[in-house]
């Protein structure tokens, strides 16, 4: 029978660090990478050999990018694994450390996301298996599409969906690490470069660089190391799935996200309207609305009037986004995951300033890879 980790012995989110996700640049992902390491190390209050294991994670870097990473840190011989797993890269390597430290195997553990773009080939392309829409539909025609069916069938303007970008380019204007850091009025992104169908260049993700850390200890650890216990976070879930056969296959990223977030809920012993604070897959506009109706965060058909009405404002019912999402945060690939437990730390510590959610006690992180995989973490205080 499945186990989870509330089977496992506690886990805790105790030290998070960041290096801004920018456009490409000079900086070489050595710098990138250490930085964020050092900061979560800082942020832990713990030495570098207190570390007993560590996850890289990396999407675009080639393969051991780690190792020239943390030998600046020393060489103290622990194991290290580097984890790639497309967009979801950084949850998976999370993933795996938390179970690492559940089990008993460490104490300890390093998650690292670290990304810098450069060309790549599409996997189908190298499968020697041909498809017959590979000149004809690339992702964000595919959102296109599903935000122009979804406008159909509820009854609401494919311009709607930029009520997502104006909310999370506000609350990436508050977050001093995001990529795009200004507000964004509704006729601004509307009026923005033309993408696919009405998505407009500032209702997608940019491409960018960065790194995310973060350390994951156990109760023992946090003890015999002296690390703030009031600081840490515990990680209540962790589920994984990967794509099935669905009878609506079209919508696979929705239902894959619906199967997986009521996995680590019932894991957790959650209802959706426990969740306070949430950071999901928002690389075009309209995923936003239909996860957060897959997450059973609203009903279906009712995202757009809850954007209007502020409901995952931060302030409101539950802040969908308040890093700013990769829209406005950004999605470096590797660090996307890994960043977005970083945020739900600071929002369960009461740490994230301007745009701190009030009270917030539960987070949730989503994260799906190519449409293949999907994670949802749940951290609580």
């Amino acid at each position: 029978m499945p186990r989870s980790l509330k089977d496992m012995r506690p886990v805790y989110v105790v030290g998070i660090g960041l290096h801004r996700y920018q456009f490409l640049s000079q900086t070489s992902y050595v710098e990138l990478g250490l930085t964020a390491a050092r900061a979560a190390l800082s942020d832990a209050k713990i030495a570098w050999p207190c570390v007993e294991s560590a996850y890289v994670a990396r999407a675009f870097l080639p393969m051991a990018c780690g190792r020239p990473i943390l030998r600046h840190l020393g060489a103290t011989g622990i194991p290290l694994v580097h984890v790639e797993n497309a967009s979801a890269s950084g949850s998976a390597a999370f993933r795996h450390a938390c179970i690492e430290v559940g089990s008993g195997i460490h104490d300890v553990s390093l998650v690292l996301g670290v990304d810098k773009p450069m060309p790549i080939p599409r996997e189908e392309s190298l499968t020697g298996i041909g498809n017959l829409a590979d000149d004809a539909i690339a992702p964000f025609t595919h959102f296109a599409m599903l935000g122009a069916r979804y406008a159909s069938q509820h009854g609401v303007k494919t311009e709607d969906f930029a009520l997502v970008a104006v909310k999370n380019h506000l609350n990436g204007a508050r977050n001093p690490f995001a990529q795009h850091q200004k507000e964004r009025s509704l006729d601004e992104i509307l009026a923005g470069k033309r993408i696919a169908g009405t998505l407009t260049s500032l209702q997608c993700t940019p491409v960018g660089e960065g790194a995310a850390a973060v350390i994951v200890a156990s109760e023992d650890a946090i003890r015999a190391l002296g690390i703030e216990a009031t600081r840490a976070v515990r990680v209540t879930a962790s589920a994984a799935r990967s794509q099935r056969a669905y009878e609506n296959a079209d919508r696979y990223d929705a239902i894959l996200t619906e199967e997986t977030t009521r996995m680590a809920l019932a894991a957790a012993g959650r209802v959706p309207s426990d969740l306070d604070v949430v950071e999901l897959h928002d690389a075009f506009s309209v995923e936003e609305v239909e996860y957060v109706e897959a997450m059973g965060l609203c009903p279906s058909g009712r995202a757009i009037d809850a954007l209007k009405e502020g409901v995952f404002d931060i302030g409101g019912r539950c802040a969908v986004s308040p890093s700013g999402g990769l829209i406005a945060m950004g999605h470096p690939i590797g660090p996307t995951g890994t960043g977005q437990i970083v945020e739900i730390v600071r929002q369960l510590r009461g740490e994230a300033g301007a745009r701190q959610q009030p009270d917030a006690k539960v987070g949730l992180a989503h994260m799906v890879g190519l449409g293949a995989v999907c994670y949802v973490h749940i951290l609580e205080t």
